[in-house]
């Protein structure tokens, strides 16, 4: 396949350009449509107890409250309800809301004159509603009646907040994060690549492939969230992805054909050798990428299911932009490819780097004494890990300024009891009113409850009331719904003992009381994503072994590269907890520190681990050229890295630029996957493939290259290995250190 594409570079070169240039305008034109496409949120697990309760009482009960509205006057000192401007607004807008067919359960205080409503200061009252729809209508339909309604008018303030609202600024706010992450990304990588390639014709080819990719993303992502369920968060991973692969394929064969070239290859002689060997690395290291995303499936929110659909795409994308881009403008170019050189081209135009050459001789000489003080210092920075907490994202993910956080922090601060993260219960069927009654009363004998709604009566600790008008809203001729309200904070770990206490209770005969809400969500978050890791993280190193093993042949070379990984993503996402859930740097990257996002450290390791194979391979894929061809251990390891220190480390560094971009994120947890990314990357070019990968080869011997001799007979009939190419340089024995 890889000749065929080559030999079609060189006779339909202008006619694959035209082709390529029609398929990127009308990618530009779906393109523009994606943000319509996608979805806030997407955490939940649609199978879990209190996702299934969210749907009853939206089924049976008109919804649990998702957006909430803070009425009260401009400043401090200023009076709230009971003022005339203040309640004129307040009864209007309750009204207004009232007689909205989009929403449903608006408690007003206007209407209830609840204690519960008003602050404690008096200066302002909540008015809670249920939007109606799916996720995307209800995000419409919400962002209709925050525009409407929300904002200052003769005094009076009233600000928007809720789930609903958090989504709304946490979306509007990765569009505007994606833009400035982009006008960096873009002329840094530029730059480096001029830098690298000391010609501008060499530097542009790479960032060309790349900014397809990102035009491609958006219309994978089009179509993707025209047909499922698709996280806006997808925009972020699969721009920087698409970015970042898309350079470093089209950065391998471009740094193959000029290393040809300046062997002495024709131009044909030269595109045919680095497609058939750059282009055949490609390919596999995309399948280990790839295989590593697909391990995403497995997890049930869509969140996450998402990253794997659109990350799979956009490395599709990538691949086919840079084999079927690259070599027909490579064909075109020929020994242009080296024009507009800058003064530097003459120190960057061999085809080795022989700092990593020498870096590696030196390792393998003291293979030790090297090496362990690399790994004292990784395992020292992944220590963190040892205390690390995990969470699901709320409005502090926010930066304090958007009116969603503050809204939500005024609830919780300022309120007598946060309703609107009370726990929620309901009941499957029918419930009698005496085994109601009987257990609303145990729920409210537990630590942490305040009190107990439900039709019966209301109950605190263990005392009921009589049921008021509120309390007759909670009943259903085939269900009943208890609301609990707490003191606990949220998310917190007694927040979360209570879910695990009420769901302990026994429940009334013949019904199953489903118990939800904010906390009962992130309980069932953790458990989805924790009851199904060992899964993924299993899927990833079976294929990721079956990977290597076909490319190298060896069962030894693929055990190497998944500890060595180990090590370097345990460095990376210890570092991301001492960040930004121990809050080291908050003041500086301007982030509230909490529990590690569950679903972003699950993102993060599929993403890290599969890029850090991909360097793997660029590695791998040259020490096994040199050693087909018969070099010998220590000029395999040594000219291996010579020839794919430079790539590696260009390549990392443009990756680590598209990722680190996010570092300027307003969303704390998108800070914490693009700098984690960022970070995985580096170390893993510099600590392992400079230093780790040498010892380890080294202290391996012959070993390295192992495999039963049944195996050996299997990769002879089905391995990946490259095809031979003619290797520009000496192979025998390495310049850098005698054999040992």
């Amino acid at each position: 396949m890889l000749s065929k594409i080559a030999e079609l570079a060189l006779k339909r070169s202008r006619l694959l350009l035209v082709l390529a240039t029609v398929a990127v305008v009308a990618m530009g034109a779906l393109g523009v449509g994606a943000f319509g496409k996608l979805l806030g949120g997407g955490f939940d697990d649609p199978g879990a107890q209190s996702s299934r309760a969210a749907v009853r009482i939206d089924e049976k009960f008109g919804g649990e409250t998702n957006l909430l509205f803070l009425v009260g006057q401009e400043g401090t000192g200023r009076e709230g309800p009971g003022s005339p401007a203040v309640d004129e607004r307040g009864r209007a807008l309750t009204d207004s809301l009232k007689a909205d067919s989009t929403v449903s359960n608006v408690v007003s205080y206007w209407d209830t004159k609840s204690p519960q409503l008003v602050s404690e200061s008096g200066s302002e009252a909540l008015i809670a509603l249920h939007v109606k729809g799916d996720e995307t209508l209800r995000t419409e339909r919400a962002e209709e009646l925050i525009d409407r309604y929300a904002g200052d008018r003769d005094g009076v303030e009233v600000r928007a907040g809720g789930q609903i609202a958090v989504g709304i600024d946490i979306s509007a706010q990765v569009s505007g994060d994606l833009a400035v992450a982009e006008a960096i990304a873009v002329p840094v990588t530029l730059l480096l690549l001029v830098l690298a390639f000391g010609s501008l014709v060499a530097a542009t080819l790479p960032l060309v492939i790349g900014l397809i990719a990102i035009v491609g993303t958006f219309a994978l992502l089009f179509v993707l969230g025209s047909v499922t369920e698709v996280s806006v968060f997808a925009i972020n991973l699969t721009t920087a992805l698409g970015l970042g692969l898309g350079i470093d394929y089209a950065l391998l064969l471009v740094s193959r054909f000029r290393e040809q070239l300046a062997a002495g290859d024709d131009v044909p002689g030269a595109l045919r050798t680095t497609v058939s060997t750059a282009g055949r690395t490609i390919l596999f290291s995309a399948a280990t990428v790839a295989a590593a995303l697909a391990a995403l499936l497995v997890f049930p929110p869509f969140f996450l299911r998402s990253f794997a659909y659109a990350g799979i795409g956009v490395v599709v994308i990538a691949v086919v932009a840079a084999l079927f881009v690259v070599p027909p403008l490579l064909a075109v170019l020929g020994h242009r490819v080296n024009k507009g050189r800058v003064p530097w081209a003459r120190t960057v135009r061999r085809s080795d780097a022989p700092f990593w050459g020498r870096l590696a001789a030196l390792v393998m000489r003291r293979p030790a004494l090297t090496a362990l003080p690399v790994l004292a210092v990784l395992l020292l920075v992944a220590s963190p890990l040892l205390g690390v907490t995990f969470g699901t994202p709320d409005e502090r993910v926010l930066p304090e300024d958007a009116a969603g956080r503050q809204v939500a922090t005024a609830v919780q601060e300022n309120f007598p009891a946060d309703e609107a993260g009370a726990v929620q219960i309901v009941s499957t069927s029918a419930v009698g009113a005496g085994p109601l009654a009987a257990y609303a009363d145990e729920v409210s004998r537990l630590d942490g409850v305040v009190r107990v709604d439900a039709s019966s009566g209301t109950y605190t600790e263990g005392r009921s009331q009589e049921p008021g008008p509120a309390n007759a809203g909670l009943a259903r001729p085939d269900a009943q719904r208890l609301v609990v309200v707490t003191d606990t904070a949220p998310k917190s770990g007694a927040a979360q003992d209570l879910v695990a206490d009420i769901r302990a209770l026994e429940r009334p005969a013949g019904t199953e009381m489903l118990v939800g809400g904010t906390d009962a969500v992130l309980v069932d978050s953790r458990q989805s994503v924790g009851d199904r890791l060992p899964l993924a993280i299993g899927l990833v190193v079976v294929t990721t072994f079956a990977l290597l093993f076909l490319f190298t042949g060896s069962v030894v070379q693929p055990l190497r590269a998944l500890l060595l990984n180990a090590i370097s993503l345990s460095a990376a996402i210890g570092a991301m907890v001492w960040v930004f859930q121990d809050g080291h740097l908050s003041s500086l990257l301007g982030f509230t520190p909490q529990p590690m996002d569950t679903s972003m450290t699950v993102l993060l390791f599929c993403v890290a681990f599969g890029l850090s194979m991909d360097y793997e391979v660029f590695v791998t894929s040259r020490m096994k050229e040199l050693h087909d061809a018969g070099a010998d251990r220590t000029a395999t390891v040594t000219q291996g890295l010579a020839r794919t220190g430079r790539i590696v480390s260009m390549a990392a560094g443009l990756l680590a630029v598209s990722f680190f971009a996010f570092g300027t994120s307003q969303i704390s947890f998108l800070q914490m996957f693009g700098i984690g990314s960022g970070l995985a990357i580096v170390i893993d070019a510099v600590a392992v493939r400079g230093v780790l990968v040498p010892a380890t080869m080294r202290l391996l011997g012959r070993a390295a290259w192992y495999a039963p001799p049944a195996l050996r007979r299997l990769h002879g009939r089905v391995g990946l290995a490259e095809e031979p190419a003619a290797e520009p340089a000496q192979t025998a024995s390495s310049p850098y250190r005698p054999n040992w």
